[in-house]
């Protein structure tokens, strides 16, 4: 019987890389109308490169990229490209199709909710609280909180001991196999693979499950319940 059920954030819940790429674009356009004289096609690929090596979640991206490209940074620039960014972010940061009813759905029947992600503790926390999400969670465990990323199961084991789940009766839901599956099953949590939301072209993803819409966690989680009710118990201890 599943009672619990952990999700990744970006790329499962939000569709975050295209947030991503499209908020890059209105800064580095913005930062061109400010001054900087730089190929748009460039300063794009030379942002995400500063990404690639700090990580997705690096706050002073821009900064690092005028110092690189311009020996310094122009204020006037980097403001504009950080004003451009944050409004982009926010029109763009939306979930992923049926995501808020079947949340709504699973938390009526009674399973407790988590995110688990690799993001800083204020930057989850502020995609879930803007995308409204805020209600339906019982926690969100972050990078902060354990000091360890996915793949460690470190942060997937404080998701259960705050869910006050076992592995067993809980699922994982992610779109990156290498991270959300490997961390997730290295404790016997079950997995399901976000493949609406994969971005690497997966082959195989390892999962126990795959699913096309999040919607579909419904069906599968009454289909693992009713796999559980006709399974017949054990034997009692002791019992010959």
């Amino acid at each position: 019987m599943i009672r619990a059920v952990i999700f990744d954030l970006d790329n499962t819940l939000l569709d975050f890389m295209t947030m991503k790429r499209r908020a890059v674009e209105a800064a580095v356009d913005a930062m061109i109308d400010a001054g900087l004289e730089l190929p748009k096609d460039v300063a794009r690929e030379r942002i995400f490169g500063i990404y690639d090596r700090e990580g997705i979640e690096y706050q002073r991206v821009f900064d690092d990229f005028l110092r690189a490209e311009t020996g310094g940074v122009d204020h006037r620039v980097l403001a504009s490209g950080i004003v451009a960014y944050r409004r982009a972010r926010e029109a763009l940061l939306v979930l992923y199709p049926h995501v808020t009813v079947t949340l709504v759905e699973l938390v009526k029947r009674g399973l407790r909710l988590a995110v688990v992600s690799d993001a800083p503790r204020m930057e989850a926390w502020l995609r879930v609280c803007y995308l409204r999400l805020h209600h339906l969670f019982d926690h969100v465990v972050t990078f902060d909180d354990t000091g360890e990323r996915k793949p460690s199961p470190a942060p997937f084991r404080r998701a259960l001991e705050l869910l006050g789940a076992e592995a067993g009766e809980t699922l994982m839901v992610g779109d990156w196999p290498d991270r959300d599956m490997v961390g997730a099953s290295a404790l016997g949590i079950r997995t399901v693979f976000a493949r609406y939301g994969d971005t690497f072209a997966t082959m195989s993803s390892g999962a126990d499950f795959e699913i096309d819409d999040v919607h579909e966690l419904l069906p599968l989680i009454d289909s693992l319940a009713a796999a559980a009710r006709s399974d017949p118990p054990g034997p009692a201890p002791g019992a010959a």
